[in-house]
């Protein structure tokens, strides 16, 4: 086996091979080299550069490491298209031809039976059979369906070349033997998963390096990752809150409610002797306060309840009450 070298592959399927007869998959197949003839002229690459593999419904190219695969890409996105227009144009239903394509770089080695052999172009194949590709051709009205690798993406296609817009491709993940596999297909990513771990439109990997420190949470706050992520918590904690402010709320009377232990008066209940009844809406009294309580009187005329105190007062020294309060007339007499 020769020593792996660096080569850039190309690898072009037809799509629905194998429903044709035979006479259509000769001539699918002849359709298939000229299409990719004219590709690699277009972009510069003759034959003195590339090895050729024959596998029945798609061919292999290996690219020496020196032609140029910005020239390569571009033929792919332009001329590749025009001749399967200009091909189809002509033919009938059934010799309609539609091609997937991959590009990828790697080390390939040549093994005793002119064999090719290297994981990178395991990779490849793995790509173009993908059934996210497959699904992308199916989707799309135009008859080319590209796909890139990791590597030919960064060291090509983020540059945004002329003829190559880097907006125009689009990083998946299919899976594949080895694991899952990230690429990057032009034009639009097919609706849903097209297989077992296969997505399109996953983001592009973090290289910054910034990461939290061990056991820090950045994310939501814990209440609100709850909330967004459990709904029924969220509402049992929204009923048990709203029962408990409701529960708060009974206990303790507000500025202008009655106390539980105190009833309302009725409507027109009469108060004291003299008094009109009193309307309904003044039938609420605040709550009676608390006991040994002590009142402060700071001059004027203090107000209980609504009512003026008047006459003498006994046992009040000194603007403090500590004891029992008598109000009435003077001498004692009880009011």
């Amino acid at each position: 086996m020769t020593d792996p070298v660096s080569r850039t592959i190309l690898l072009l399927d037809i799509e629905r091979y194998s429903d044709r007869d035979d006479v259509e998959q000769a001539y699918l197949r002849r359709m298939l080299y000229d299409i990719t003839d004219r590709a690699l002229e277009s972009a510069g690459i003759d034959e003195r550069l590339r090895l050729r593999a024959d596998r029945g419904d798609s061919v292999m190219e290996l690219i020496d490491a020196n032609a140029s695969v910005t020239a390569l890409l571009r033929a792919l996105l332009t001329e590749v298209p025009h001749q399967l227009r200009a091909v189809n144009r002509m033919a009938s239903s059934s010799a309609q031809i539609r091609l997937r394509g991959v590009v990828a770089t790697g080390y390939i080695a040549v093994d005793e039976h002119d064999g090719w052999v290297g994981s990178d172009l395991n990779h490849a194949c793995r790509l173009l059979d993908a059934g996210l590709l497959r699904a992308a051709l199916r989707e799309r009205p135009d008859d080319f369906a590209l796909c890139v690798s990791e590597s030919v993406h960064a060291g090509i296609v983020r540059h945004d070349h002329p003829g190559i817009p880097a907006q125009g491709f689009h990083a998946v993940t299919v899976d594949s033997k080895n694991g899952p596999l990230r690429a990057w297909l032009h034009g639009p990513v097919p609706h849903g998963t097209h297989g077992p771990g296969e997505s399109g439109g996953a983001p592009a990997p973090d290289c910054s390096g910034e990461s939290p420190a061990p056991g820090a949470d950045t994310s939501t706050p814990r209440t609100e990752r709850t909330a967004a992520t459990d709904p029924a918590t969220t509402a049992a904690s929204d009923a048990t809150d709203a029962t408990d402010a409701k529960a708060d709320a009974a206990a303790i009377p507000g500025p202008h409610e009655p106390s539980r232990t105190e009833q309302p008066e009725q409507p027109g209940e009469p108060g004291e002797p003299g008094e009109p009844a009193r309307p309904a809406q003044q039938a609420a009294r605040p709550a009676a306060p608390p006991a040994n309580v002590v009142f402060t009187f700071g001059g004027g005329s203090p107000v209980f309840g609504g009512s003026l105190v008047a006459g003498d007062q006994h046992g009040v020294s000194g603007g403090q009450v500590t004891g029992d309060v008598h109000l009435g007339r003077s001498g004692g007499e009880p009011a």
